[in-house]
């Protein structure tokens, strides 16, 4: 059976849809009083710009639509990770001031309460409530005085535009070679509009730092040509998802415990003009300015005649100040106690080689269960909140995962996804007993992955007389044999708790190590007393059982 959605939109939505003319598939032109000039519309509230999945596959749809049938849409489905990871905080953004858990003065336990009730009723959120909200903004991209997450004060305080390449993630732009892309910067190809908005979002979330066209301000300042990176550059998200997106929205509420915060001065992007870059940061609070509202970097497209498309951008700074810390809620914490205050907390850099199990204890553990007494792990704050919620919604929560991985400056090397089975169940909060078995295997296959290939290093050295043990064919080909193996091998111990999961890994280790050097065992004369002592120290690594995650 097809799913059937909700698609009328608001009441001042469809008087402004009146005045619509020359309507394309992708975007809308809009007739001037002076009859002959047409301004070019995209309004993502009505325009299909937000690809979902359903029981039936995939659509695009608009966000008043997306926020009105969330309750029949399964989830996000946007196939670009760091502009799906940017969609999920707006989304929420906006799921706190429709259900009204945006109030900072609200007891945790009353918040708690109508976070539950919401989560039971089965009609999803209150179109009357989406209707006013949608009316009350403007959503369009193109709009002239406020252009969605943009800043239109670029195109009279910039000499020229950055090209739509520098705005589509992949392509090359300037000197960049084209490796994987057909694009060039001689021939730049314009952008369906939707697909804009999401390059425009991990513009907000991941962009680099570094040089930027030049911006004149009033009144004048020196020239600043350099971009801060991203509030969430080159680090992994965890977003809690639950059987439709109206749950998975709600699962990433977090309510407010800091103090003195008043509900009239948080604003997200679209609820305020951009401030000038001459003006001191604002506090970061929740949820709007912590959510949506600490990009660096200051963006405006260039649409065709009828917003269908993208055929340009001006990118420059949106700030001269350094922005205040803050701790975004859907990443893993690692707190260094001997750094000072403002560099103390850290998160999860994105890695590409590191499969999204190695990280499950941190998302179940409360704390972290280390005997170093300067570095701990904290839990992403969007999952400290979940354990008194209903028993259908939580043996059904799993988690999506997105990573950027990225250098902290300008090199983008590649963005991941996974989706992990339900697993909060497993908690520590529900199971200790699983939370703390997770833990252990998860420590063992790090423990003896480094110890492959420290000892893999060192036995290429012996058999070699090379000056220093470095990263070689052994270790590389070994830790490739053992990682793949790992994952399975961590799953069966985690059913399994009879096996000790460094003596199983050990066994992992030592045959991988074995069918890595196997052929040049039969080639280097030394070869075989240097395996031997590598083969001794895994062995013995069965009993060395490190404490700290």
């Amino acid at each position: 059976m097809r799913t059937h959605f909700h698609r009328n939109p608001c009441a001042a939505h469809r008087a402004a849809a009146r005045l619509h003319r020359g309507r394309t598939t992708g975007g809308t032109a809009q007739a001037t009083d002076q009859g002959d000039l047409i301004e070019p519309r995209f309004d993502l509230a009505t325009q299909p710009s937000i690809l979902v999945r359903t029981r039936t596959g995939e659509e695009l749809l608009g966000l008043h639509s997306v926020l009105l049938n969330a309750h029949v849409i399964e989830t996000l489905a946007v196939p670009l990770p760091p502009a799906a990871s940017g969609l999920w905080r707006l989304l929420a953004a906006i799921t706190a001031r429709i259900t009204g858990l945006d109030q900072p003065d609200t007891p945790l336990e009353a918040w708690l309460k109508r976070r539950a009730e919401l989560l039971e009723a089965p009609t999803g959120f209150d179109p009357d409530i989406i209707d006013t909200y949608c009316a009350a903004h403007t959503w369009d991209l193109f709009d002239r005085t406020r252009p969605f997450l943009q800043d239109p004060a670029l195109a009279s305080q910039c000499a020229k535009t950055s090209g739509i390449n520098t705005l589509v993630w992949g392509r090359p732009a300037g000197n960049n070679l084209a490796w994987f892309s057909a694009h060039t910067d001689t021939r730049p190809q314009p952008a369906p509009s939707h697909e804009a908005f999401w390059h425009l979002l991990i513009h907000h979330y991941y962009g680099r730092s570094g040089t930027c066209s030049t911006r004149t301000l009033t009144p004048p300042a020196p020239k600043h040509l350099q971009l801060r990176a991203g509030p969430v550059r080159g680090t992994v998200s965890f977003h809690p998802v639950g059987r439709t997106l109206y749950e998975s929205l709600l699962l990433h509420l977090v309510p407010y415990q800091g103090s003195g915060q008043l509900a009239d001065t948080d604003r997200c992007p679209w609820e305020e003009a951009p401030p000038a870059p001459h003006t001191p940061p604002t506090e970061v609070t929740w949820p709007g300015r912590l959510l949506a509202g600490r990009s660096r970097h200051a963006l405006l497209l260039v649409p065709d005649t009828d917003g269908s498309h993208v055929t340009d951008v001006y990118l420059s700074f949106a700030s001269r100040h350094i922005p205040p810390p803050a701790a975004d809620p859907y990443t893993i914490i690692h707190t260094n106690r001997n750094k000072s205050a403002d560099k103390r907390d850290t998160p999860r850099r994105a890695d590409a080689d590191r499969a999204m199990w190695r990280d499950l204890d941190a998302l179940l553990l409360t704390d972290d269960e280390t005997t170093n007494t300067h570095t701990s792990t904290r839990r992403p704050a969007a999952f400290d909140h979940l354990n008194d919620l209903p028993a259908p919604v939580r043996i059904h929560l799993r988690v999506q995962v997105h990573g950027f991985d990225q250098d902290p400056k300008t090199k983008d090397r590649t963005w991941y996804s996974a989706l992990t089975p339900p697993i909060w169940n497993w908690a520590q909060e529900h199971d200790p007993d699983t939370a703390t078995r997770i833990a252990e295997c998860r420590r063992a296959a790090e423990t003896l992955a480094a110890t492959l290939r420290s000892t893999a290093n060192q036995a290429w050295k012996q058999t070699t007389n090379a000056p220093r043990a470095r990263p070689c064919t052994w270790s590389r080909t070994a830790l490739a044999l053992y990682w793949p193996r790992a994952e399975p091998l961590f799953w069966h111990l985690i059913e399994d708790r009879e096996p000790d999961a460094f003596t199983a890994f050990a066994h992992l280790a030592i045959t991988a190590l074995r069918t890595a050097t196997r052929t040049d065992l039969l080639h280097h004369q030394s070869a075989g007393p240097a395996l031997a002592q590598a083969l001794a120290t895994l062995r013995a690594t069965q009993s060395d059982r490190p404490k700290d995650r």
